[in-house]
């Protein structure tokens, strides 16, 4: 259904067509019809110690404003991240802002936190209960004098509301905000939120969004620093602002990040090698290129406890993560896994991989 409504929709703009996918999505214009894997054992799991249907999440981005998270719950998604949110309401970036690399199967943004801000988020969420696992993802006003004061007015407004709160280090469209993963800058912002969480008397689960960008070298000290501030989960990765030279499409050198299939392979290299120094110390939340079980199952093997997808929605559809639930039980079948959680981190598990 959705393919042949596809080449009617990527005629709009795509921040038209986002909008519009929202509406539908407010009023319930998107059935889950195709879910035949509803409630199956084989993907039930926890996250942050609550009980969720599957490891499959919404990325931050899509549901900016937190419009739609019940109904992305109503299509199968085990849990939703809304955001990224500022403390105040701001515009972002001029239009156009988002790009469309169709013969890459790719975006384009340089949205720049566009959203409400943080009191009118939560009014919205207050006034909309949550009816499954629901995290906020925080970043800085673009204008702010204090970056540090910006995560914490944030962390205020949402420590009672959500389920975890991201804290957004890694957005390429936020001019000088990757410098938080200096180990020195990083280390000094974590452990001001976690001196706040100790004044709010909070035990909100806090998740590290980390870019795709590092150096290697980084790798051991980012995780040295999540690791000694008690952080329960990274996610691996944001989008790219990296050399765009072997794509195909036109609009590859848009200033902005790049998501979707040709960073599917870097963030998955990305995973294993900080699932080599954390392990299962730290949760890895897998984003980069998912969209179908092949790529989810990669994710899970290179060491993801779970994923999140946002760009796959674009190209494959609203139903898209019955269809991931319906192939990663076929490759699950074939290599004897009884559970998904079997294959987190076993590289050498799959004999079809």
């Amino acid at each position: 259904m959705f393919s042949n409504l596809r080449s009617l929709i990527f005629k709009l703009d795509p921040e038209i067509a986002h909008s519009l996918a929202i509406k539908s999505l407010k009023l319930n214009f998107v059935p889950n019809i195709l879910d035949s894997n509803k409630d199956n054992d084989l993907f039930k799991t926890k996250l942050f110690n609550k009980d969720i249907a599957n490891p499959i999440g919404v990325a931050a981005g899509f549901d900016k404003n937190a419009e739609v998270y019940n109904s992305l719950f109503k299509l199968g998604f085990g849990f939703v991240e809304a955001g990224t949110v500022t403390p105040l309401r701001q515009y972002g970036n001029p239009k156009p802002r988002v790009f469309r690399l169709v013969e890459d199967e790719a975006l384009i943004n340089r949205l720049g936190f566009n959203n409400l801000g943080a009191k009118n988020i939560a009014d919205r969420i207050l006034s909309n209960k949550q009816i499954g696992l629901l995290g906020i993802n925080i970043g800085p006003n673009k204008d702010t004098n204090n970056r540090h004061n910006d995560y914490i007015e944030c962390l205020k407004v949402f420590h009672r509301i959500a389920d975890y709160i991201t804290i957004n280090i890694s957005s390429p469209n936020t001019e000088e905000l990757r410098n938080f993963h200096d180990q020195n800058k990083l280390n000094e912002l974590l452990k001001i939120i976690n001196n706040e969480k100790k004044v709010l008397n909070s035990n909100i689960p806090i998740v590290v969004k980390v870019s795709p960008d590092i150096k290697d070298k980084e790798i051991p000290k980012i995780s040295d620093v999540l690791l000694k501030n008690n952080i329960e989960a990274i996610i691996l990765s944001n989008t790219s602002d990296s050399t765009r030279d072997e794509l195909n499409d036109i609009q590859k050198h848009q200033k902005g990040g790049l998501s979707g299939k040709p960073i599917e392979e870097k963030s998955t290299k990305l995973i294993e090698k900080f699932y080599e120094i954390i392990g299962k110390k730290i949760k890895i939340i897998g984003v980069g290129g998912v969209d179908s079980g092949i790529s989810a199952y990669k994710k899970f093997l290179a060491g993801a406890s779970y994923i999140q997808l946002y760009t796959g929605m674009v190209y494959r559809g609203p139903n898209i993560v019955n269809l991931i639930k319906k192939e990663l039980k076929e490759l699950m079948i074939k290599d004897g896994v009884k559970h998904f959680s079997e294959l987190i981190g076993k590289k050498t598990i799959s004999k079809i991989i």
